[in-house]
């Protein structure tokens, strides 16, 4: 058995995965523990896992709700800069104060988060890492788009030039990150990576995104596993809820995540937009505002800060969401099919999968409108294909138990059963056996 050290962008869409993927390898005998912001310390614990502060000096308790707060004023491209920004920032602070914590914890292989840059940690202290996409995975295949971007894949010619094209796009927008990253190597004496997906580990690279939801494009890399949501219902924390105000009509369940759900208007068009159809509405705000706020909304919809979201799910006729990959999956695992208004980062290219598969609607946020909002609401409802694509890839998703395949993933990848040392992966790379990238195994004094 291991002794496992994790590192995780601090965010609920991340948190809440990585955590029921620490409780699963626990369970088969690992020992665990995240490193991570004040911020994030109480609900790491609370999920029974070991927590490590790093960041002490920079990330006080509360800095965390600052940052996503000032994203949940953003939109588009500021929404992407601003995180490209706030990764680099991460990135600054893992470099800084993750080898330390590393050596400290006595961890023998990682796990990092395809958002956080702790691969590199890894390298410089010789231990082997796997890395997990809490979002579409980063492929770097000219039919694929990048996972940023609402568009579809192909083989054409022009779709592969869009996509290159949009790959450049995203390094050049990325690079501040990539230019402190490599910086760092260069005083570590580490090879300079020229492109993103180099950063990720060479052994194995899991998403939480289940094949049946990706694009149907053949021959994508071997190191990348597609596995299936992260859920451990057992650790999410009981959340009041007035049950007794559902009344038997068709329930669609909104909710715009815990990060991005400041935008008022947004809100308000989801209520006008529900308000002209045969259902009921229950709007969850993620914590971004207060009820009040709101006031009276059309059609009385039921507004809460915060909502049993697994169980409403299994209630909805329809889910509309800012595309974020966990309620995306939350709800396609019961077979609910959604309207997605995807607001920034991985939600575009989240809800552009949504389509592809026909498991429901997109509404771009620029061309967003209660008319525009409900006529999509009102197809999703009326046309039985989009809750039987989704019933399809519920199917699917409950075939392949994500949390415990990314677990044998893991487990394989880095023979954690057998040695369970972190030796012979090691010696495994450095014999050839396993591509590394150029990686060259460096362990300072």
């Amino acid at each position: 058995m291991a002794r496992i050290g994790v590192f995780c962008f601090p965010g609920t869409g991340h948190i809440n995965p990585m955590t029921a993927l620490a409780r699963t390898l626990e369970r088969r005998g690992h020992s665990v523990v995240i490193y991570g912001i004040a911020d994030t310390e109480a609900r790491i614990r609370a999920a029974g896992i070991e927590f490590m502060q790093i960041g002490a000096e920079h990330y006080p308790l509360g800095t965390l709700r600052q940052l996503d707060e000032h994203l949940g004023t953003l939109k588009g491209l500021a929404t992407f800069k601003f995180t490209v920004e706030r990764v680099r920032n991460t990135a600054r602070m893992i470099l800084r104060d993750g080898p330390d914590a590393v050596r400290r914890s006595g961890a023998e292989v990682l796990l990092v988060d395809e958002a956080d840059m702790g691969g590199t940690v890894a390298e410089y202290l010789g231990l082997p890492f796997v890395s997990i996409a809490m979002f579409p995975p980063l492929i770097r295949d000219a039919r694929i788009p990048a996972f940023c971007f609402p568009w579809q894949a192909g083989e054409s010619w022009w779709i592969r030039l869009r996509n290159i094209l949009g790959f450049r796009l995203l390094s050049r927008v990325a690079s501040p990150i990539h230019k402190l990253v490599n910086a760092q190597r260069r005083a570590w004496g580490l090879e300079v990576r020229r492109h993103a997906v180099e950063f990720l580990s060479p052994i194995a690279q899991i998403a939480q995104l289940p094949a049946a939801l990706e694009f149907d494009v053949q021959g994508l890399p071997d190191v990348v596993h597609y596995t299936g949501p992260f859920v451990d219902q057992q650790q999410r924390p009981p959340v009041e809820f007035p049950w007794e105000k559902l009344d038997g009509r068709p329930l669609v369940y909104a909710s715009l995540g815990t990060m991005q759900n400041g935008s008022e208007s947004i809100f308000r068009t989801i209520a006008e937009a529900s308000a002209g159809l045969p259902v009921q509405l229950v709007i969850s705000l993620g914590g971004g505002l207060a009820p009040e706020r709101l006031g009276e909304l059309p059609g009385e919809p039921i507004v809460v800060s915060y909502a049993p979201q697994l169980e409403l799910v299994k209630k909805a006729a329809v889910v509309i969401t800012h595309a974020g990959l966990n309620t995306v999956l939350e709800s396609l695992a019961e077979g609910v099919p959604l309207v997605c208004i995807p607001l920034g980062n991985d939600q575009p290219g989240v809800a552009a999968r949504v389509a592809a598969r026909r498991a429901g609607l997109v509404v771009e946020r620029s061309k967003l409108n209660a008319k525009r909002l409900g006529a999509a609401l009102a197809e999703v409802l009326g046309n039985a294909m989009y809750r039987e694509s989704a019933a399809r890839l519920r199917d699917d998703i409950r075939g392949v138990d994500g949390l415990n395949r990314a677990a044998d993933v893991i487990e394989g990848a880095l023979r954690l059963k057998g040695k369970g040392q972190a030796t012979e992966i090691r010696e495994r790379v450095m014999q050839g056996q396993i591509p590394a990238l150029g990686i060259s195994f460096y362990r300072p004094e």
